[in-house]
């Protein structure tokens, strides 16, 4: 009896791949919700600008230091337990900051907040890879990345509501934020340790057909306890899949700090209209992300699913930068977000398909520190460009060179792999 490999992927879709789009959107929530709590919390606490950025910034070195830790204590201690471990842990960090008396308390906070999460999209990539196969892999493993966009598009109101509400004992509107998008994290978090399998051995909503299938076909085999080949941080292929990953990285947060800048032009619009309209782009980015990563399986094409995307966002920036800060602008920077989403939602089906079970989840944590540097660097570089130019003009370009370096590494990484392909099988390069 064959396997129905196309339902199997549907259960694996719904009992695996969309519940981790929860627990990546109340990380990214409980991550970003600080430039909403900036709001009142700065001017209660005394924090000035620098103060602010300072500790908002100072998340990612935590973040990236996370990482690696957090990926061997998921291949020690298996996925219900790691996700429930990181998720309480992270609440709790987020939990903690509805108490903030001073600056030394917030940095100390963000970094230990950005440490708990730091493991979470590379150990979801990872263990997705057991469940998915060739076939499915672009869109098993865009459907959690679609959190992030999601996050900004329901946590902007979100968050804005639970800052506005009148609470009992004067308590601070951005510390009842805080604490309502804490506690989340960390019920679920509890749960998580009762509802994930470790493995397809695990899964009792398979057969063992199609667990034997899955161990036979999977990027990942679950049934081989591979250790960890270190050496594939040798090979140039991860690097440039680690630097691809950073420049489409660091194109979101271009997107994310030009924006606000071009809406404060907007002075007709009310709050509830620029909440809206900040949403755009990343409500376009969540489509991307979905309808190119599911065309990517459909076709088995992965490269050009990735370089045209990256490219057509390039030319959507300087056009949405061209068309001013208008409806026309809008629609276009709308486009943008749609074309930068569809590149990131295949990017992973790239250096999976490059990878084996031994070299793996070393590859996905470096690919990942490079991509989440943007966040350290980004800031910095768009400041400078500013600053030099006086304008948007200089924030552009920047984003537009960025995101156009991106579809020339996807080209690169494909030219490079057919030449390595050649050369395994005889064939003259």
């Amino acid at each position: 009896m064959g396997i129905d490999t196309a339902a199997l992927a549907r259960r694996i879709l719904w009992r695996l791949a969309v519940p981790t789009i929860l627990f990546m959107l109340l990380s990214s929530l409980d991550r970003s919700n600080v430039s909403f709590a900036a709001l009142q919390m700065n001017r209660e606490l005394g924090f000035s600008p620098a103060q602010y950025g300072f500790g908002a910034g100072i998340l990612f070195a935590g973040f990236l230091a996370g990482q690696y830790p957090s990926m061997l204590l998921l291949q020690r201690l298996g996925m219900r337990r790691w996700m429930a471990v990181s998720a309480v842990v992270w609440g709790l960090c987020a939990l903690a900051m509805a108490s903030l008396q001073g600056a030394t308390q917030f940095y100390l906070l963000r970094v230990a907040l950005g440490f708990a999460e730091g493991g979470l999209a590379p150990g979801i990539v990872l263990y997705l890879s057991q469940f998915a196969t060739e076939r499915e892999r672009a869109t098993t493993f865009a459907l959690p990345m679609l959190a992030v966009p999601l996050s900004i598009v329901v946590g902007g109101p979100l968050s804005g509501w639970l800052m506005g509400m009148t609470l009992p004992g004067g308590l601070g509107g951005w510390r009842w934020m805080y604490v309502a998008e804490a506690v989340p994290a960390i019920v679920f978090g509890a749960l998580a340790w009762f509802y994930f399998p470790d493995g397809p051995e695990d899964a009792h909503w398979i057969s063992d057909a199609e667990r034997r299938w899955l161990q036979a076909n999977a990027a990942r085999s679950a049934g081989r306890r591979a250790g960890n080949d270190w050496s594939v941080l040798r090979e140039p292929l991860v690097w440039l899949s680690a630097l691809l990953w950073f420049c489409l990285l660091s194109g979101s947060y271009g997107i994310m700090f030009w924006l606000p800048q071009m809406l404060k032009r907007l002075a007709d619009l009310s709050p509830l209209q620029v909440g809206v309209v900040n949403a755009l782009p990343f409500v376009g980015m969540a489509i991307g992300m979905y309808f190119n990563s599911a065309h990517s399986d459909r076709t088995g094409e992965r490269f050009l699913h990735v370089a045209l995307p990256a490219a057509a966002s390039a030319l959507a920036i300087v056009g949405a930068y061209v068309s001013g800060a208008g409806p026309v602008g809008l629609l276009v920077l709308f486009i943008a977000g749609l074309t930068l989403g569809a590149a990131q939602g295949a990017f992973w089906s790239v250096p999976t398909t490059l990878l084996t079970p031994t070299t793996l989840a070393v590859a996905a944590v470096a690919i990942n520190i490079c991509g989440s540097a943007g966040g350290l660097v980004m800031p910095t570089l768009v400041g400078l460009a500013l600053t030099r130019t006086g304008s948007f003009a200089g924030p552009t370009l920047l984003v537009t060179g960025i995101l156009l370096l991106a579809a020339l590494l996807v080209m690169r990484i494909r030219a490079t792999q057919l030449r390595a392909t050649r050369l395994a099988t005889g064939r003259p390069p």
